[in-house]
Protein backbone atom coordinates (compact mmCIF):
# COMPACT_ATOMS: atom_id res chain seq x y z
CA UNK A 1 0.00 0.00 0.00
CA UNK A 2 1.29 3.47 -0.58
CA UNK A 3 2.35 5.77 1.74
CA UNK A 4 2.57 9.67 1.82
CA UNK A 5 6.35 9.29 2.91
CA UNK A 6 6.71 13.11 1.64
CA UNK A 7 4.36 14.44 4.25
CA UNK A 8 5.43 12.42 6.75
CA UNK A 9 8.32 13.55 6.22
CA UNK A 10 7.75 17.10 6.31
CA UNK A 11 5.67 16.49 9.80
CA UNK A 12 8.95 15.16 10.95
CA UNK A 13 11.09 18.70 9.72
CA UNK A 14 8.34 20.61 11.15
CA UNK A 15 8.14 20.01 14.51
CA UNK A 16 11.79 19.28 15.42
CA UNK A 17 12.91 22.68 12.67
CA UNK A 18 9.25 24.71 13.07
CA UNK A 19 8.81 24.89 9.05
CA UNK A 20 8.89 22.35 5.70
CA UNK A 21 11.23 22.49 3.55
CA UNK A 22 11.31 24.25 0.36
CA UNK A 23 14.27 23.71 -1.66
CA UNK A 24 14.81 20.19 -3.44
CA UNK A 25 18.10 20.18 -1.06
CA UNK A 26 16.41 20.78 2.10
CA UNK A 27 13.51 18.01 0.70
CA UNK A 28 16.81 15.65 0.63
CA UNK A 29 17.98 16.52 4.02
CA UNK A 30 14.46 15.55 5.55
CA UNK A 31 14.12 12.50 3.55
CA UNK A 32 17.06 10.87 4.73
CA UNK A 33 15.49 8.13 7.28
CA UNK A 34 13.22 7.23 4.23
CA UNK A 35 16.33 7.02 2.75
CA UNK A 36 17.88 4.83 5.23
CA UNK A 37 14.96 2.39 5.30
CA UNK A 38 15.13 2.08 1.15
CA UNK A 39 18.58 1.10 1.06
CA UNK A 40 20.19 -1.62 0.46
CA UNK A 41 23.37 -3.11 3.07
CA UNK A 42 25.41 -2.17 -0.13
CA UNK A 43 25.84 1.52 0.08
CA UNK A 44 25.17 3.48 3.01
CA UNK A 45 22.82 6.41 3.72
CA UNK A 46 25.64 8.95 4.45
CA UNK A 47 27.70 8.16 0.88
CA UNK A 48 24.04 7.96 -0.96
CA UNK A 49 22.84 11.24 0.36
CA UNK A 50 26.28 13.43 -0.18
CA UNK A 51 26.28 11.54 -3.73
CA UNK A 52 22.57 13.08 -4.39
CA UNK A 53 23.45 16.27 -2.95
CA UNK A 54 26.66 16.28 -5.23
CA UNK A 55 24.37 15.46 -8.32
CA UNK A 56 22.60 18.90 -7.72
CA UNK A 57 26.01 20.89 -7.83
CA UNK A 58 26.80 18.87 -11.21
CA UNK A 59 23.63 19.32 -12.79
CA UNK A 60 22.28 22.83 -12.03
CA UNK A 61 18.95 21.59 -13.94
CA UNK A 62 18.37 19.16 -11.17
CA UNK A 63 17.77 22.07 -8.62
CA UNK A 64 14.76 23.28 -11.33
CA UNK A 65 12.84 19.78 -11.28
CA UNK A 66 9.66 19.27 -9.54
CA UNK A 67 10.04 17.73 -6.13
CA UNK A 68 7.95 14.58 -6.11
CA UNK A 69 9.76 13.72 -9.53
CA UNK A 70 13.26 14.29 -8.45
CA UNK A 71 12.36 12.60 -5.10
CA UNK A 72 10.35 9.75 -7.28
CA UNK A 73 13.96 8.99 -9.23
CA UNK A 74 16.12 9.84 -6.31
CA UNK A 75 13.94 6.93 -4.22
CA UNK A 76 13.64 4.35 -7.07
CA UNK A 77 17.75 4.58 -7.13
CA UNK A 78 17.57 4.02 -3.40
CA UNK A 79 15.79 1.30 -3.52
CA UNK A 80 17.64 -0.70 -6.17
CA UNK A 81 21.20 0.77 -4.06
CA UNK A 82 22.80 2.20 -7.25
CA UNK A 83 24.51 5.62 -6.95
CA UNK A 84 23.20 8.19 -9.45
CA UNK A 85 25.50 10.41 -11.18
CA UNK A 86 28.70 9.61 -10.15
CA UNK A 87 31.84 8.23 -12.46
CA UNK A 88 30.50 4.55 -11.63
CA UNK A 89 28.00 4.85 -14.12
CA UNK A 90 25.45 2.99 -12.04
CA UNK A 91 22.37 5.28 -12.65
CA UNK A 92 21.76 8.99 -13.58
CA UNK A 93 19.20 11.28 -12.58
CA UNK A 94 18.02 13.25 -15.91
CA UNK A 95 16.17 16.59 -15.64
CA UNK A 96 13.06 16.63 -18.76
CA UNK A 97 11.29 19.91 -19.53
CA UNK A 98 7.31 19.05 -19.57
CA UNK A 99 5.42 22.37 -20.79
CA UNK A 100 8.23 24.71 -18.78
CA UNK A 101 8.05 22.82 -16.21
CA UNK A 102 11.10 20.13 -15.16
CA UNK A 103 10.56 16.83 -14.39
CA UNK A 104 13.70 14.10 -13.52
CA UNK A 105 13.45 10.75 -14.91
CA UNK A 106 15.33 7.88 -13.69
CA UNK A 107 17.83 5.77 -15.28
CA UNK A 108 20.20 2.97 -15.25
CA UNK A 109 23.16 2.73 -16.41
CA UNK A 110 24.93 -0.72 -18.07
CA UNK A 111 27.45 -0.92 -14.56
CA UNK A 112 24.40 -0.56 -12.69
CA UNK A 113 22.80 -3.64 -14.67
CA UNK A 114 25.51 -5.61 -14.18
CA UNK A 115 25.91 -5.37 -10.66
CA UNK A 116 21.99 -5.56 -10.21
CA UNK A 117 22.12 -9.06 -12.35
CA UNK A 118 24.97 -10.23 -10.36
CA UNK A 119 23.24 -9.59 -6.68
CA UNK A 120 20.25 -11.33 -8.04
CA UNK A 121 22.13 -14.63 -7.32
CA UNK A 122 21.61 -16.50 -10.48
CA UNK A 123 24.03 -15.05 -13.24
CA UNK A 124 27.60 -16.42 -12.75
CA UNK A 125 29.19 -14.09 -15.60
CA UNK A 126 28.11 -11.51 -17.19
CA UNK A 127 29.92 -9.12 -19.26
CA UNK A 128 29.42 -6.58 -22.38
CA UNK A 129 32.12 -4.92 -24.68
CA UNK A 130 32.36 -2.96 -27.65
CA UNK A 131 33.52 -4.31 -31.38
CA UNK A 132 35.71 -1.82 -33.07
CA UNK A 133 36.22 -2.09 -36.87
CA UNK A 134 39.80 -3.42 -36.81
CA UNK A 135 38.99 -6.37 -34.13
CA UNK A 136 38.46 -9.80 -35.41
CA UNK A 137 34.83 -10.56 -34.97
CA UNK A 138 32.17 -13.07 -35.83
CA UNK A 139 29.51 -14.70 -34.61
CA UNK A 140 26.67 -17.66 -35.42
CA UNK A 141 23.08 -17.91 -34.37
CA UNK A 142 20.63 -21.10 -34.78
CA UNK A 143 21.13 -24.57 -33.05
CA UNK A 144 24.67 -24.07 -32.49
CA UNK A 145 25.26 -20.51 -31.65
CA UNK A 146 29.10 -19.48 -31.70
CA UNK A 147 30.67 -15.43 -30.77
CA UNK A 148 34.41 -14.98 -31.30
CA UNK A 149 36.39 -11.56 -31.00
CA UNK A 150 39.32 -11.05 -30.54
CA UNK A 151 40.48 -7.17 -30.27
CA UNK A 152 43.44 -5.26 -31.89
CA UNK A 153 46.46 -4.66 -30.49
CA UNK A 154 46.54 -1.18 -31.52
CA UNK A 155 44.30 1.31 -33.98
CA UNK A 156 41.27 -0.73 -33.14
CA UNK A 157 38.80 2.14 -35.13
CA UNK A 158 35.22 2.94 -34.54
CA UNK A 159 33.00 0.88 -32.76
CA UNK A 160 30.65 -0.95 -35.37
CA UNK A 161 29.13 -3.82 -33.17
CA UNK A 162 28.10 -4.00 -29.27
CA UNK A 163 27.46 -7.84 -27.45
CA UNK A 164 26.69 -8.80 -23.83
CA UNK A 165 26.81 -12.20 -22.69
CA UNK A 166 25.94 -14.22 -19.50
CA UNK A 167 26.91 -17.70 -17.98
CA UNK A 168 24.27 -18.50 -15.17
CA UNK A 169 24.83 -20.86 -12.16
CA UNK A 170 22.74 -23.21 -13.46
CA UNK A 171 24.98 -24.06 -16.71
CA UNK A 172 22.94 -21.97 -18.78
CA UNK A 173 24.53 -19.36 -21.15
CA UNK A 174 23.31 -16.85 -24.10
CA UNK A 175 24.31 -13.99 -25.76
CA UNK A 176 22.95 -10.53 -28.13
CA UNK A 177 25.04 -8.81 -30.59
CA UNK A 178 23.57 -5.38 -31.89
CA UNK A 179 25.70 -3.46 -34.55
CA UNK A 180 25.55 0.21 -33.92
CA UNK A 181 23.10 1.43 -36.29
CA UNK A 182 21.01 -1.11 -34.59
CA UNK A 183 21.37 0.80 -31.43
CA UNK A 184 20.97 3.87 -33.13
CA UNK A 185 17.72 2.76 -34.35
CA UNK A 186 16.55 1.39 -31.10
CA UNK A 187 17.40 4.62 -29.28
CA UNK A 188 15.78 6.68 -31.79
CA UNK A 189 12.97 4.92 -31.41
CA UNK A 190 12.16 3.50 -27.77
CA UNK A 191 14.62 5.94 -25.47
CA UNK A 192 13.17 8.94 -24.27
CA UNK A 193 16.66 10.24 -23.56
CA UNK A 194 17.95 9.71 -26.92
CA UNK A 195 18.79 13.70 -27.82
CA UNK A 196 19.39 14.48 -23.64
CA UNK A 197 21.99 12.93 -21.25
CA UNK A 198 23.83 10.14 -21.44
CA UNK A 199 23.20 9.16 -24.81
CA UNK A 200 24.89 12.03 -25.98
CA UNK A 201 27.36 12.07 -23.42
CA UNK A 202 28.51 8.24 -22.95
CA UNK A 203 27.32 6.43 -26.00
CA UNK A 204 29.16 3.13 -25.75
CA UNK A 205 27.78 2.91 -22.27
CA UNK A 206 24.20 3.04 -23.34
CA UNK A 207 24.85 1.12 -26.12
CA UNK A 208 26.27 -1.84 -24.13
CA UNK A 209 23.30 -1.15 -21.72
CA UNK A 210 21.12 -1.92 -24.38
CA UNK A 211 22.33 -4.95 -25.56
CA UNK A 212 22.46 -6.28 -21.82
CA UNK A 213 19.32 -5.67 -21.81
CA UNK A 214 18.29 -7.76 -25.00
CA UNK A 215 20.66 -10.86 -23.54
CA UNK A 216 19.10 -10.54 -20.02
CA UNK A 217 15.40 -11.32 -21.53
CA UNK A 218 16.78 -14.92 -22.02
CA UNK A 219 17.84 -15.04 -18.65
CA UNK A 220 16.32 -17.10 -15.57
CA UNK A 221 16.34 -13.98 -13.26
CA UNK A 222 14.06 -13.50 -10.44
CA UNK A 223 11.01 -11.44 -10.68
CA UNK A 224 13.11 -8.48 -8.34
CA UNK A 225 15.53 -7.94 -11.05
CA UNK A 226 12.58 -7.64 -13.69
CA UNK A 227 11.37 -5.10 -11.53
CA UNK A 228 14.39 -3.47 -11.48
CA UNK A 229 14.90 -3.51 -15.25
CA UNK A 230 11.09 -1.93 -15.57
CA UNK A 231 12.27 1.09 -13.17
CA UNK A 232 14.93 2.04 -15.72
CA UNK A 233 14.01 4.89 -17.95
CA UNK A 234 10.82 6.35 -15.71
CA UNK A 235 10.08 9.20 -14.42
CA UNK A 236 7.55 8.72 -10.87
CA UNK A 237 5.63 11.73 -9.23
CA UNK A 238 4.89 9.52 -5.98
CA UNK A 239 6.65 8.40 -3.27
CA UNK A 240 5.85 4.59 -1.66
CA UNK A 241 7.58 2.40 0.86
CA UNK A 242 8.05 -0.10 -2.34
CA UNK A 243 9.13 2.67 -5.66
CA UNK A 244 8.26 -0.11 -7.70
CA UNK A 245 3.90 0.05 -6.93
CA UNK A 246 4.10 4.23 -7.56
CA UNK A 247 2.62 5.08 -11.24
CA UNK A 248 5.23 5.36 -14.23
CA UNK A 249 4.79 8.83 -16.14
CA UNK A 250 4.73 8.49 -19.87
CA UNK A 251 7.35 10.82 -22.07
CA UNK A 252 7.08 11.45 -25.39
CA UNK A 253 10.28 9.46 -26.57
CA UNK A 254 10.46 12.27 -29.77
CA UNK A 255 10.08 15.45 -27.96
CA UNK A 256 10.59 14.60 -24.32
CA UNK A 257 7.45 15.88 -22.87
CA UNK A 258 5.61 14.04 -20.36
CA UNK A 259 2.33 13.13 -21.69
CA UNK A 260 -1.41 13.27 -20.36
CA UNK A 261 -2.44 10.52 -17.94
Amino acid sequence: MQENIIARAQADKAMTQGRAPKTIREYIKTMEPEIAKALPSVITPERFTRITLSALSTTPKLAECSPKSFLGAMMTAAQLGVEPNTPLGQAYLIPYRNKGVLECQFQLGYKGLIDLAYRSGMVKLIQAHTVYENDEFTYELGLEPKLHHVPAKTDRGAPVYFYAVFHTKGGGYGFAVMSREDVEAHARRYSKAYSNGPWQTNFEEMALKTVLKKALKYAPLKTDFVRALAADETIKEGLSDDMFEVPVIEVDADTGEVLEA
